[in-house]
């Protein structure tokens, strides 16, 4: 079962017409992008991997505004480390704040997650991603390291 940006569930994605973004024959793999952000050719679906929706955009609006298909909460840092990293402003304070995103990642409930984008990746196209402009200063960042340790296919980053 899979919680649609809509809100409602789709229990099989596969005939979901609003999932119907996923490029057959394209290159497949995960792509890690910038919500909102004009959406790639053969993208698939899109991942929001952020603890909160954007803000004064209506939930019907997500997925055709560019910001996600399905929102994925679990994969974003919780509210006080997310704050940890925003507040970073030496290579010390962002290493502090990496170590913690990454423990966070490593429960069981996160590790399955990140387990099974990783196997999808070698089946389908989709995206990943947070509202951040500068990955590299982003749990994107921190993310795309975690699912290539899993073995995911990536797009490189671009």
């Amino acid at each position: 079962m899979v919680r649609l940006a809509s809100g409602g569930l789709d229990t099989h994605p596969g005939t979901n017409p609003k999932l119907s973004r996923i490029t057959k024959g394209a290159t497949v793999g995960i792509r890690v992008v910038r919500l909102g952000s004009k959406r790639a050719k053969g993208e698939g679906l899109r991942i929001g991997t952020v603890r909160l929706p954007p803000r004064g955009v209506p939930k019907a609006k997500f997925s055709s505004e560019d910001w996600f298909d399905v929102w994925l909460p679990n994969l974003a840092p919780t509210l006080p480390t997310m704050k940890l990293g925003l507040a970073a402003e030496t290579p010390s304070e962002w290493a502090r704040y990496v170590r913690k995103y990454r423990a966070e990642m490593k429960t069981p409930e996160h590790t399955h997650v990140l387990e099974l984008l990783a196997a999808l990746s070698h089946q389908t196209n989709f995206s990943v991603g947070c509202y951040c402009e500068n990955e590299d200063r982003c749990h994107r960042s921190v993310l795309r390291a975690l699912l290539a340790e899993k073995g995911a296919k990536l797009e490189a980053s671009v």
